[in-house]
């Protein structure tokens, strides 16, 4: 009788195509086994290298994980403005978390109060965060109840905080990321709550805590593998999560649109375009329910900011509670009206001419932790973070993407940011004058905002027309200046898979 010799072997191939992709371990071998060295993983008698058994990335406090794809970018609404500054084009954007809601005012003085109660002898630091509520102010209206109690009154503890400006809003997220961490590992049981010891320098700061500077009031640190004492959680123990961070353009605009809800998985194939958040092109609610109801906080007309006593249809004259309106498909609130909000991006004109199709964002000022000469960490500052430093021109080239150095004025024509030495591109200054700046004596002190220190912020609010609700429309401003329609939401990286293969 003639032996099958097929099917063993094909079983045999199974095996080791399973076994390739980790499904026996975290580290893609059987038992925790490498499979480079065949030398055994958590073993404290075999150099007690540790690979963690990690399974999917915790979604953060107020965050939704908004899954990634690609979509057309850009301009859906006539260029009424003429700035021709935003053509549609093609892009990915990868996995990743953005917030439920704008950040609202009681959210932001969580923020205050702690600058104030652990900085208390550096008061500046306290006063640099806070809002300028004189934004509500115009010559010619009466606006003075805003300016007192729209940030403290509770009455406006879920309205969306204003006044903030970009720097502002990227320090906030810097902070979120500590208290995050920092109630993750008390939850972990590593650390104990100790807000009363906790002032100055000697606060909980993520990068300060992985590189040893930060020890607080310890409950019962990682065993290690050997026995021989205990350590404080590494990254590679995957309990620390990624930081928040400001949305790039691309994200905000992809998470605004949620075309979750207008495509079909098979043939992938988005059935209807949006020009709005929400299906249509009106912008009134179309089911029975709720029929004829605004669908966001906007101006419906010169004058008209909510409607007449009896029928306030958005019941809002200013702005309104961050989610009182329907979630996009997303599961996001006031992605369009309420306010604008902040994102990352440096804003150029041309920034839909040259850009990456692959997470495309302009603004990159790539950065590294300071060291000492032997190698460590420079030691924290005065507030307790490590020190960064923007790397060197030939430090952040990418020798394989035709050595171009990537920062915020990248590629403009300045002299300051495009010559160097054969093809390599050197880094401008953080604000280059050369080119934004016209010195010659019939046009002296004329300057435009297109520089390398001015944001874009997208959505429409409670003063727009719907024009700028339109998710791909875009304006800018200084990133040190605030307006009385603009916020912002915090967003995070998706590590790992897009959307969990477990």
């Amino acid at each position: 009788m003639k032996k099958n010799f097929f099917l063993p072997a094909l079983l045999i191939a199974t095996l080791f195509v399973i076994s390739s992709c980790g499904f026996f371990g975290s580290g893609g071998g059987g038992d925790g086994v490498s499979q480079t060295t065949g030398w055994t993983y958590n073993d404290s008698e075999n150099g007690g290298f540790e690979v963690i058994d990690f399974v999917e990335q915790e979604t953060g406090p107020g965050l939704v994980l908004i899954e990634g794809g690609a979509f057309q970018m850009g301009r859906v609404e006539q260029d009424v403005t003429f700035t021709w500054d935003n053509q549609n084009r093609r892009v990915t954007v990868s996995s990743f978390y953005m917030d439920e809601t704008e950040v609202r005012n009681v959210d932001y003085r969580e923020y205050l109060n702690w600058l104030n109660r652990v900085f208390v002898d550096m008061p500046k630091i306290h006063g640099d965060a806070l809002p300028d509520t004189l934004v509500w102010r115009r010559k010619l209206a009466y606006n003075e109840p805003m300016v007192e109690y729209y940030l403290r009154h509770p009455a406006y503890n879920d309205y969306p905080v204003v006044g903030v400006n970009w720097q502002q809003a990227v320090r906030y997220c810097e902070w979120r990321t500590d208290r995050v961490n920092e109630q993750i590992l008390i939850d972990e049981g590593i650390l104990n709550h100790d807000p009363e010891n906790q002032s100055g320098d000697n606060n909980f700061n993520t990068d300060a805590y992985l590189a040893g500077q930060y020890i607080g009031t310890v409950n019962q640190n990682l065993p290690t593998l050997t026995g021989e004492g205990d350590r404080p959680a590494k990254m590679e123990d995957g309990i620390l999560l990624p930081r928040y961070r400001l949305p790039t353009e691309a994200e905000w605009e992809y998470a605004a649109l949620s075309l979750k809800g207008n495509s079909e998985t098979s043939p992938e194939r988005i059935w209807a375009h949006k020009l709005y958040p929400w299906n249509g092109h009106y912008l009134r609610r179309d089911t029975k329910a709720n029929l004829g109801q605004f669908m966001a906080n906007f101006k419906r007309g010169r004058g008209d900011m909510m409607g007449i006593a009896g029928a306030l249809n958005d019941k809002g004259s200013i702005t309104v509670p961050v989610d009182r309106y329907w979630p996009n498909d997303f599961g996001l609130y006031c992605m369009a009206g309420n306010v604008n909000e902040w994102v990352h991006d440096v804003y150029r004109p041309s920034s839909s001419l040259d850009n990456e199709d692959f997470n495309p964002m302009r603004g990159n000022v790539f950065k590294v932790k300071e060291r000492n000469d032997d190698g460590t960490f420079v030691p924290k500052d005065s507030i307790g973070r490590i020190p960064y430093r923007r790397m060197t021109d030939e430090e952040s080239m990418n020798r394989r993407n035709y050595k171009k150095a990537y920062n915020k004025n990248y590629g403009d024509g300045d002299v300051q940011s495009s010559v160097g030495d054969g093809d390599w591109l050197a880094a401008g200054t953080e604000d280059s004058e050369r080119m934004y700046k016209q010195g010659n004596e019939k046009h002296v002190g004329m300057s435009t905002l297109i520089t390398d220190s001015t944001r874009v912020y997208k959505g429409g609010g409670w003063r727009d027309k719907a024009y700028w609700l339109v998710p791909g429309n875009r304006r800018f401003l200084k990133e040190n200046e605030a307006q009385d329609d603009i916020g912002f939401r915090c967003a995070m990286d998706r590590v790992g898979s897009p959307t969990g293969f477990r």
